[in-house]
């Protein structure tokens, strides 16, 4: 028996690459999926007859958690070996889909399938449409949760916040998470190293009470803003103070942390064309379309609206899979 890590070790407590190793708690050898290779290769799958995933994801496209179930099964299907997912929770519930489809061309390691940023699926559900969808050939067996609907959020669910990484500390994080990470790319803070990651962004170029008050004026649906002075001790901008706002949901059902998300990015790029790069967050927007708009200036509610098409043929792909009412 060997253990496999994703991004963030075995216990979610790694914020770098991460070699191999023991497990001091098992003495067990750790094949780490997120160092020389995100993949598991055929020499560490010598000897196994099945492989079983059993990781809390976050409910979003670019939580590389996904991807490495999705090269976990590729590795097994070559290899013939049975693979297991144990299902558990979409944070985010299961009901609302949400944020531009990835393009075709720009799978990645943060984006293994055409899907939107937010899917309302589980781990199970995904793994059902890759096989199916890429043609796998996956010896796939899907251990269903009993007791779970997609309406319930996590905090529903009666089950304890484990931190699925480092900097996913709190589920108040967890639902501002897809809107707010996309910033970073483009040049933002977005609170890692400091004690509110997701539930804050700044840079040192940005004045608080401007962007406060544009973002207000944008009538943001469930969230309140409020300015913030930071200085991270790690990750981007380390050691240099950051200006920017605070976020409080104060009704998550409104919420849609992608349109936020926008208006955030929006505003950003008409208050400080020079500094903030809108066009490198296509890395975890993952639309070239999307991209684009933004920096044409589109208001956001119009480039929401042109996801429309590609959001119903997903719907209808992703309606084949679904394990829960």
């Amino acid at each position: 028996m060997v253990l496999f890590s994703p991004e963030h070790g075995i216990r979610g407590t790694e914020d770098e690459k991460i070699p191999s190793s023991t497990d001091a708690q098992t003495g067990l050898l750790v094949y780490s999926l997120y160092g020389d290779t995100t993949r598991p290769t055929d020499q560490m799958l010598d000897g196994l007859d099945a492989l079983v995933f059993d990781i809390q994801d976050a409910g979003v496209r670019f939580y590389t958690y996904i991807t490495t179930m999705g090269y976990a099964m590729e590795s097994a299907a070559r290899r013939h070996i049975e693979f297991y997912v144990l299902d558990r929770p979409d944070p985010l519930g299961g009901e609302r889909v949400e944020g531009p489809v990835l393009d075709r061309d720009k799978t990645s390691f943060v984006g293994y399938f055409p899907m939107p940023v937010r899917m309302g699926m589980t781990l199970g559900e995904m793994a059902r449409m890759f096989n199916a969808e890429n043609h796998l050939g996956c010896d796939l067996h899907v251990i269903a949760m009993n007791n779970w609907s997609r309406a319930k959020w996590f905090d529903q669910t009666g089950l304890p916040w484990v931190n699925p990484s480092p900097n996913l500390r709190s589920f108040s994080a967890e639902l501002l998470y897809p809107g707010i990470e996309i910033l970073q790319e483009g040049g933002i803070s977005v609170g890692r190293g400091t004690d509110r990651p997701f539930e804050q962004f700044g840079a040192p170029w940005i004045h608080a009470g401007d962007l406060v008050a544009e973002l207000k004026s944008r009538g943001g649906r469930g969230v309140e803003f409020s300015p913030a002075r930071f200085t991270p001790d790690s990750g981007l901008y380390a050691g240099q103070l950051c200006e920017g706002a605070q976020l409080a949901i104060t009704d998550r059902s409104a919420l849609d942390p992608m349109r936020m998300g926008l208006e955030i990015a929006s505003a950003l790029h008409e208050l400080y064309p020079d500094h903030f790069d809108v066009a490198k967050m296509v890395f975890l927007v993952g639309n070239a379309e999307t991209i684009a708009r933004l920096k044409r200036g589109d208001p956001p509610e119009e480039i929401i609206a042109g996801w429309k098409r590609d959001l119903d043929a997903f719907r209808l792909i992703r309606a084949k899979y679904l394990l829960y009412k």
